[in-house]
């Protein structure tokens, strides 16, 4: 008798982000200090953000806007009111030894975006993730290792507080991701809302959006959570994908072999592409949160609530779905599009120049995107201004030049700006488009070679690109090609 083989174990993760967005404020959070980015070692502190006693912090009013712009933003419940508590943190990098954070009422809840993965086909799939909280807090400094330790790999330590006390909101989602590219995903689309509102750069290089992932697998099927891992260190995208891609076969691995999941906080290696244990995950008792004393409950205003709203831009996911249902974009162009706001700005001022949308979205992201990249420029810092681009697609569209002579002229407008029109006259490159014209010197042409017509016409028909090319080549490549392959084809052809 045939034993059957056990059905293996179909598990499913479960995955959820707490992101931390730097934000652009010119001061930090309780103090004055200046938040710019790269300024030398312990320039930028004071007794405040460095926690002297006797001190007294005081909340920047710029950060309760953008904490309420990007919560609305999330379509977040935006709290009447709400409070600082204090978290305490043993760590090098944060001078008082507790963190100034927002506990059980943080300024915003319960909310959602939405995330859209396109296939290869480019047809969107959009899904709502959920937002638990958003609160304010202050950031830590930052240790700097150095020396050389055969053990444990640095001999000492370095520590810079300009960082401590640059505003920070924690942005947690509910555990609705289910693999890593639904995570980058998130993660991305955050970064391009940050954005839009202009409340950060989402720089992860400089460490101005940072994200840990939290992952857990369980059976399918199962509606109880499995052990939680923490993932750190994660400095890109691409980077948060293969973490999530990696954990999810390691703990797969762990249960397959029956090897117990820890609750931890691991590091991911770039080097390795993998996780490794750091330390054992604190639970939130540990932090021994209780109200901050020296700060007052903060109170969001009817009126400074409904002012901050509508201020608000048209968000990345209301303008894709704007691009796709009203200008016929495919779901592709639409994502590439508005993944930079001064793109997506670029692109609309020409639109309301009377440009098609299809061809100028094509320039944008080909030609152009092409040089930005090969040059490593923003799209606001070529002097090819959106206006000039409508020009240039309808002088293509009206026939008045090809699409070869307008990649003739792209490079000099790229770099000099001006008007296409104006170049096409000084160069002399307005399409040929008198039939009688073009009628005459394809005449030319087929007098001059005989010997392919004869091939032609005895079934070569591949030659009739020949005979387009010599007729461009006599005219410069100014002769209408549409009109040229239609003249060709009835003389060729008697």
């Amino acid at each position: 008798m045939t034993t059957a083989a056990p059905v293996k174990t179909q598990y499913e993760a479960i995955i959820g982000l707490e992101t931390h967005c730097q934000l652009k404020t010119d001061t930090k959070i309780f103090c004055n200090c200046s938040t710019e980015f790269g300024g030398d070692p312990n320039s930028q502190i004071c007794p405040i953000c460095m926690g002297m006693p006797g001190v007294l912090p005081v909340l920047n009013q710029k950060v309760l806007e953008y904490a309420v712009k990007t919560g609305t933003a999330l379509n977040c419940q935006i709290a009447p009111f709400s409070k600082f508590d204090r978290k305490q943190y043993f760590y090098p990098d944060l001078p008082k030894n507790y963190q100034i954070s927002q506990f059980d009422l943080p300024i915003a809840e319960h909310g959602w975006l939405e995330i859209e993965l396109v296939d290869s086909d480019g047809n969107p799939a959009r899904k709502r993730i959920g937002i638990t909280r958003l609160h304010m807090e202050e950031d830590a400094g930052k240790l700097v290792h150095g020396g050389s330790d055969r053990l444990a790999g640095s001999s000492f330590s370095l520590v810079d507080y300009n960082r401590t006390g640059v505003p920070l909101l924690e942005i947690v989602s509910e555990p609705d991701l289910r693999t890593g590219q639904e995570a980058a995903e998130y993660a991305q689309e955050l970064r391009r809302i940050i954005r839009y509102l202009g409340v950060g750069d989402g720089n992860m290089q400089e460490g101005s959006l940072r994200c840990d992932v939290n992952v857990s697998i369980r059976p399918v099927g199962q509606e109880a959570f499995g052990t939680k891992v923490e993932i750190k260190n994660m400095n890109s995208f691409s980077a948060i994908q293969k973490a999530i891609e990696y954990e999810i076969e390691r703990q797969t691995q762990a249960l397959a072999t029956g090897e117990r999941i820890v609750q931890e906080t691991r590091l991911w290696e770039e080097g390795s592409q993998r996780t490794i244990s750091m330390r054992v995950k604190e639970g939130s008792s540990d932090y021994r949160y209780f109200p901050e004393p020296d700060l007052t409950g903060i109170q969001v205003t009817t009126e400074q609530l409904e002012q901050w709203r509508s201020e608000l831009p048209e968000l990345p996911a209301q303008k894709r779905h704007r691009y796709e249902t009203e200008l016929g974009l495919s779901a592709y162009d639409a994502r590439v599009l508005t993944d930079d706001r001064s793109v997506a700005e670029y692109f609309e001022t020409a639109i309301a120049a009377q440009a098609s949308p299809k061809p100028t979205a094509n320039w944008i992201m080909g030609d152009i995107a092409a040089y930005l990249n090969a040059n490593k420029l923003s799209i606001t810092e070529i002097g090819f201004k959106p206006e000039a681009l409508a020009e240039l697609v309808k002088l293509i569209e009206d026939n008045t030049i090809s699409n070869n002579a307008g990649k003739e002229i792209l490079p000099d407008l790229l770099a000099n700006g001006g008007s296409p029109a104006k170049i096409v006259e000084e160069r002399g490159l307005a399409q040929l488009s008198d039939p009688d014209a073009i009628a005459a010197i394809i005449d030319e042409v087929i007098a001059s070679n005989p010997k392919e017509l004869e091939q032609y016409r005895g079934g070569k028909t591949k030659l009739l690109g020949f005979f387009v090319g010599q007729v461009l080549k006599k005219t410069s490549g100014r002769a209408n090609p549409k009109l040229t392959n239609q003249l060709l084809a009835q003389k060729l052809n008697p």
